[in-house]
Protein backbone atom coordinates (compact mmCIF):
# COMPACT_ATOMS: atom_id res chain seq x y z
CA UNK A 1 0.00 0.00 0.00
CA UNK A 2 1.61 3.60 -0.52
CA UNK A 3 1.48 6.17 1.97
CA UNK A 4 0.10 9.20 1.72
CA UNK A 5 3.19 12.26 1.64
CA UNK A 6 1.95 15.48 2.83
CA UNK A 7 4.32 18.41 2.28
CA UNK A 8 3.66 22.32 3.41
CA UNK A 9 5.24 25.37 1.50
CA UNK A 10 5.67 26.70 4.71
CA UNK A 11 7.80 24.47 5.97
CA UNK A 12 9.44 23.87 3.30
CA UNK A 13 12.77 21.10 2.45
CA UNK A 14 14.79 24.48 0.48
CA UNK A 15 14.40 27.71 -0.38
CA UNK A 16 15.98 29.37 -2.88
CA UNK A 17 16.65 33.27 -3.04
CA UNK A 18 17.86 35.52 -5.65
CA UNK A 19 17.59 39.06 -6.48
CA UNK A 20 13.64 39.30 -6.91
CA UNK A 21 13.17 35.61 -6.59
CA UNK A 22 12.01 33.19 -4.13
CA UNK A 23 11.62 29.83 -4.64
CA UNK A 24 10.18 27.47 -1.67
CA UNK A 25 10.82 23.33 -2.54
CA UNK A 26 9.57 20.27 -1.15
CA UNK A 27 10.08 17.02 -2.20
CA UNK A 28 7.30 14.81 -2.47
CA UNK A 29 8.14 11.43 -3.18
CA UNK A 30 9.98 10.64 -6.59
CA UNK A 31 8.77 14.89 -7.29
CA UNK A 32 10.01 18.09 -6.59
CA UNK A 33 7.33 21.43 -6.44
CA UNK A 34 8.14 24.49 -6.03
CA UNK A 35 6.22 27.88 -4.96
CA UNK A 36 8.14 30.67 -6.90
CA UNK A 37 7.42 34.02 -6.79
CA UNK A 38 8.81 36.86 -8.94
CA UNK A 39 8.88 39.97 -8.27
CA UNK A 40 8.08 42.83 -10.93
CA UNK A 41 11.22 43.63 -12.66
CA UNK A 42 12.50 40.70 -12.40
CA UNK A 43 14.16 38.51 -15.30
CA UNK A 44 16.72 35.92 -16.15
CA UNK A 45 18.88 37.88 -18.09
CA UNK A 46 19.14 40.57 -15.52
CA UNK A 47 19.08 38.67 -12.52
CA UNK A 48 20.39 35.62 -12.92
CA UNK A 49 22.72 35.54 -15.94
CA UNK A 50 25.45 38.02 -14.47
CA UNK A 51 25.93 34.64 -11.77
CA UNK A 52 25.78 32.03 -14.12
CA UNK A 53 26.70 32.81 -17.48
CA UNK A 54 25.60 31.64 -20.71
CA UNK A 55 23.32 33.92 -23.83
CA UNK A 56 19.85 31.62 -22.21
CA UNK A 57 18.47 29.81 -19.29
CA UNK A 58 19.40 26.22 -19.97
CA UNK A 59 16.58 24.58 -18.00
CA UNK A 60 13.73 23.00 -18.45
CA UNK A 61 10.43 24.11 -16.95
CA UNK A 62 7.18 22.54 -16.41
CA UNK A 63 4.04 24.49 -14.16
CA UNK A 64 1.55 26.69 -14.13
CA UNK A 65 1.02 30.81 -13.52
CA UNK A 66 -1.26 31.50 -10.52
CA UNK A 67 -1.28 35.09 -10.36
CA UNK A 68 0.62 37.64 -12.44
CA UNK A 69 2.36 37.56 -15.50
CA UNK A 70 4.95 36.39 -17.94
CA UNK A 71 6.50 36.27 -20.59
CA UNK A 72 9.03 33.87 -22.40
CA UNK A 73 11.34 34.29 -25.48
CA UNK A 74 13.05 31.00 -26.53
CA UNK A 75 16.31 31.13 -28.23
CA UNK A 76 14.93 31.08 -32.18
CA UNK A 77 13.24 34.22 -31.01
CA UNK A 78 10.26 32.95 -30.91
CA UNK A 79 8.72 35.26 -27.63
CA UNK A 80 4.75 34.00 -25.68
CA UNK A 81 3.06 35.61 -22.94
CA UNK A 82 1.98 33.73 -20.13
CA UNK A 83 -1.26 34.57 -18.72
CA UNK A 84 -2.84 33.21 -14.81
CA UNK A 85 -3.76 29.31 -14.68
CA UNK A 86 -1.73 28.90 -17.97
CA UNK A 87 0.57 25.27 -17.76
CA UNK A 88 3.35 25.88 -19.41
CA UNK A 89 6.85 23.39 -20.71
CA UNK A 90 9.14 25.60 -21.51
CA UNK A 91 12.33 23.96 -23.28
CA UNK A 92 16.06 24.85 -21.98
CA UNK A 93 17.24 27.86 -24.41
CA UNK A 94 15.05 30.80 -23.63
CA UNK A 95 14.61 33.69 -21.34
CA UNK A 96 12.05 34.94 -19.08
CA UNK A 97 10.76 37.74 -17.61
CA UNK A 98 7.73 39.34 -14.85
CA UNK A 99 5.11 41.90 -17.05
CA UNK A 100 3.48 44.67 -15.12
CA UNK A 101 3.83 45.85 -11.67
CA UNK A 102 2.15 42.25 -9.75
CA UNK A 103 4.51 39.81 -8.82
CA UNK A 104 4.17 36.65 -10.79
CA UNK A 105 3.66 33.34 -8.56
CA UNK A 106 4.20 29.85 -10.24
CA UNK A 107 4.01 26.64 -9.21
CA UNK A 108 6.80 24.52 -11.37
CA UNK A 109 7.59 20.58 -10.92
CA UNK A 110 10.60 20.95 -13.36
CA UNK A 111 13.72 23.34 -13.61
CA UNK A 112 13.94 24.12 -9.62
CA UNK A 113 17.60 23.21 -8.74
CA UNK A 114 19.11 23.83 -12.43
CA UNK A 115 17.84 27.09 -13.91
CA UNK A 116 19.98 28.86 -10.93
CA UNK A 117 23.07 26.37 -12.41
CA UNK A 118 26.32 26.94 -14.30
CA UNK A 119 25.01 27.28 -18.19
CA UNK A 120 26.21 24.43 -20.39
CA UNK A 121 29.76 24.40 -21.58
CA UNK A 122 30.74 26.09 -25.14
CA UNK A 123 33.17 23.82 -27.46
CA UNK A 124 34.56 20.57 -25.92
CA UNK A 125 34.45 19.52 -22.52
CA UNK A 126 34.32 16.37 -20.08
CA UNK A 127 30.81 15.70 -19.29
CA UNK A 128 29.16 12.62 -17.73
CA UNK A 129 26.43 10.84 -19.81
CA UNK A 130 23.28 9.31 -18.74
CA UNK A 131 21.31 7.33 -20.66
CA UNK A 132 17.86 5.50 -19.74
CA UNK A 133 15.22 3.68 -21.52
CA UNK A 134 12.18 1.56 -20.84
CA UNK A 135 12.56 -2.51 -21.22
CA UNK A 136 9.59 -4.09 -22.84
CA UNK A 137 7.50 -1.41 -23.23
CA UNK A 138 5.75 -2.36 -26.71
CA UNK A 139 4.08 -5.20 -24.86
CA UNK A 140 3.27 -2.57 -21.43
CA UNK A 141 1.81 -0.54 -23.66
CA UNK A 142 -0.20 -3.14 -25.71
CA UNK A 143 -1.67 -4.97 -22.71
CA UNK A 144 -2.93 -1.52 -20.73
CA UNK A 145 -4.23 0.32 -23.89
CA UNK A 146 -3.21 3.88 -25.47
CA UNK A 147 -4.54 5.90 -22.69
CA UNK A 148 -3.22 4.27 -19.78
CA UNK A 149 0.01 3.57 -21.30
CA UNK A 150 0.09 7.54 -22.02
CA UNK A 151 -0.93 8.22 -18.49
CA UNK A 152 2.10 6.08 -17.35
CA UNK A 153 4.45 7.19 -19.51
CA UNK A 154 3.81 11.23 -18.38
CA UNK A 155 4.08 10.14 -14.37
CA UNK A 156 7.88 8.25 -15.42
CA UNK A 157 9.17 11.51 -17.70
CA UNK A 158 7.99 13.62 -14.49
CA UNK A 159 9.52 11.63 -11.92
CA UNK A 160 12.41 11.38 -13.97
CA UNK A 161 12.83 15.30 -14.88
CA UNK A 162 12.56 15.16 -11.20
CA UNK A 163 15.62 12.88 -10.04
CA UNK A 164 17.16 15.06 -12.76
CA UNK A 165 16.48 18.60 -11.35
CA UNK A 166 17.37 16.81 -7.94
CA UNK A 167 21.00 15.55 -8.92
CA UNK A 168 22.04 18.47 -10.91
CA UNK A 169 21.33 17.00 -14.21
CA UNK A 170 20.31 18.59 -17.36
CA UNK A 171 18.03 16.98 -19.97
CA UNK A 172 19.35 17.24 -23.59
CA UNK A 173 16.63 14.95 -25.44
CA UNK A 174 14.22 12.29 -25.07
CA UNK A 175 15.16 9.33 -27.07
CA UNK A 176 11.81 7.37 -27.28
CA UNK A 177 10.86 6.27 -23.86
CA UNK A 178 14.18 7.43 -22.39
CA UNK A 179 16.18 10.08 -21.52
CA UNK A 180 19.93 11.70 -21.89
CA UNK A 181 20.85 14.05 -19.52
CA UNK A 182 24.57 15.36 -18.46
CA UNK A 183 25.89 16.29 -15.38
CA UNK A 184 29.14 17.62 -13.89
CA UNK A 185 30.16 14.53 -12.58
CA UNK A 186 29.54 10.35 -12.28
CA UNK A 187 28.52 10.27 -9.07
CA UNK A 188 24.98 12.91 -9.56
CA UNK A 189 24.69 11.11 -12.70
CA UNK A 190 24.56 7.83 -11.14
CA UNK A 191 22.17 8.94 -7.62
CA UNK A 192 20.09 10.36 -10.51
CA UNK A 193 19.88 6.35 -12.50
CA UNK A 194 19.54 4.74 -9.38
CA UNK A 195 16.49 7.22 -8.31
CA UNK A 196 14.63 6.90 -12.10
CA UNK A 197 14.93 3.46 -11.57
CA UNK A 198 13.63 2.99 -8.41
CA UNK A 199 10.80 5.25 -9.34
CA UNK A 200 10.38 2.85 -12.36
CA UNK A 201 10.04 0.09 -10.49
CA UNK A 202 7.30 1.45 -7.64
CA UNK A 203 5.26 2.04 -10.91
CA UNK A 204 5.65 -1.21 -12.40
CA UNK A 205 7.94 -0.12 -15.02
CA UNK A 206 11.81 -1.77 -15.39
CA UNK A 207 14.49 0.72 -16.57
CA UNK A 208 18.23 0.32 -18.32
CA UNK A 209 20.68 2.71 -17.69
CA UNK A 210 23.95 3.58 -19.39
CA UNK A 211 26.72 5.94 -17.46
CA UNK A 212 29.77 7.21 -19.47
CA UNK A 213 32.25 9.91 -18.38
CA UNK A 214 33.92 11.65 -21.93
CA UNK A 215 34.78 14.50 -23.65
CA UNK A 216 31.82 15.94 -25.99
CA UNK A 217 30.75 19.32 -27.63
CA UNK A 218 28.11 21.02 -26.58
CA UNK A 219 25.96 22.95 -29.42
CA UNK A 220 23.40 24.88 -28.41
CA UNK A 221 20.77 22.39 -26.50
CA UNK A 222 22.44 19.09 -27.81
CA UNK A 223 25.35 17.38 -27.25
CA UNK A 224 27.45 15.51 -29.42
CA UNK A 225 30.93 13.51 -29.93
CA UNK A 226 32.03 9.52 -29.73
CA UNK A 227 31.25 9.66 -26.19
CA UNK A 228 27.74 10.02 -26.73
CA UNK A 229 27.14 7.20 -28.96
CA UNK A 230 29.37 4.75 -26.22
CA UNK A 231 27.38 5.75 -23.88
CA UNK A 232 24.23 4.96 -25.68
CA UNK A 233 25.74 1.60 -26.76
CA UNK A 234 26.77 0.79 -23.01
CA UNK A 235 22.64 1.47 -22.09
CA UNK A 236 22.14 -1.09 -25.15
CA UNK A 237 23.93 -4.03 -23.43
CA UNK A 238 22.26 -3.39 -19.96
CA UNK A 239 19.52 -5.50 -18.78
CA UNK A 240 16.09 -4.27 -17.35
CA UNK A 241 16.76 -3.16 -14.12
CA UNK A 242 20.42 -2.71 -14.54
CA UNK A 243 22.69 0.15 -14.38
CA UNK A 244 25.79 -0.19 -16.66
CA UNK A 245 29.00 1.77 -16.34
CA UNK A 246 32.35 2.88 -18.36
CA UNK A 247 35.71 1.82 -16.75
CA UNK A 248 36.25 5.71 -16.21
CA UNK A 249 32.93 5.96 -14.39
CA UNK A 250 33.90 3.77 -12.36
CA UNK A 251 36.77 4.70 -11.48
CA UNK A 252 35.95 8.11 -10.78
CA UNK A 253 32.71 7.07 -8.97
CA UNK A 254 34.10 4.46 -6.54
CA UNK A 255 35.49 7.75 -4.12
CA UNK A 256 31.69 8.68 -3.66
CA UNK A 257 30.88 5.37 -1.77
CA UNK A 258 29.45 3.56 -5.07
CA UNK A 259 30.19 -0.46 -5.31
CA UNK A 260 30.38 -2.41 -9.31
CA UNK A 261 30.68 -5.40 -9.89
CA UNK A 262 32.89 -6.12 -13.06
CA UNK A 263 30.52 -7.25 -16.39
CA UNK A 264 33.55 -8.22 -17.97
CA UNK A 265 35.04 -7.02 -21.45
CA UNK A 266 31.95 -5.82 -24.47
CA UNK A 267 32.51 -4.87 -27.86
CA UNK A 268 30.13 -2.06 -28.63
CA UNK A 269 28.60 -1.59 -32.03
CA UNK A 270 30.67 0.70 -34.22
CA UNK A 271 33.16 0.92 -31.67
CA UNK A 272 36.69 -0.50 -32.12
CA UNK A 273 38.00 -2.91 -29.51
CA UNK A 274 36.53 -3.89 -26.38
CA UNK A 275 35.19 -1.81 -23.45
CA UNK A 276 35.31 -3.43 -19.84
CA UNK A 277 32.02 -3.05 -18.04
CA UNK A 278 30.85 -2.46 -14.69
CA UNK A 279 26.98 -2.38 -13.49
CA UNK A 280 26.25 -0.62 -10.13
CA UNK A 281 25.16 -2.50 -7.32
CA UNK A 282 21.87 -1.92 -5.52
CA UNK A 283 23.25 -0.95 -2.90
CA UNK A 284 26.72 0.88 -3.86
CA UNK A 285 25.86 4.13 -3.21
CA UNK A 286 23.62 6.95 -1.57
CA UNK A 287 20.17 7.64 -3.65
CA UNK A 288 19.75 10.54 -2.09
CA UNK A 289 20.90 14.38 -3.34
Amino acid sequence: MIDLRLKSFAAPDQTIELPLLRAQIVEVGDFTVGYVVHQPGWSWSEHVRPSVGGEWCQAHHVGVLLSGRTAVRLADGRSYEIAPLEVVDIPPGHDGWVIGDEPAIMLEWAGLHTFAGPALSRGRTLATLLFTDLVGSTPTAARLGDRDWRELLTGHFAAARSALDRFGGREIATTGDGILATFDGPANALGAAGAIRDAANRHGLRVRAGVHVGEVEFAGGDVRGVAVHEAARIMGKAAAGEILVSEATRALAQSSGFAFDDKGPHTLRGLEGERRLYALLANGGANAH
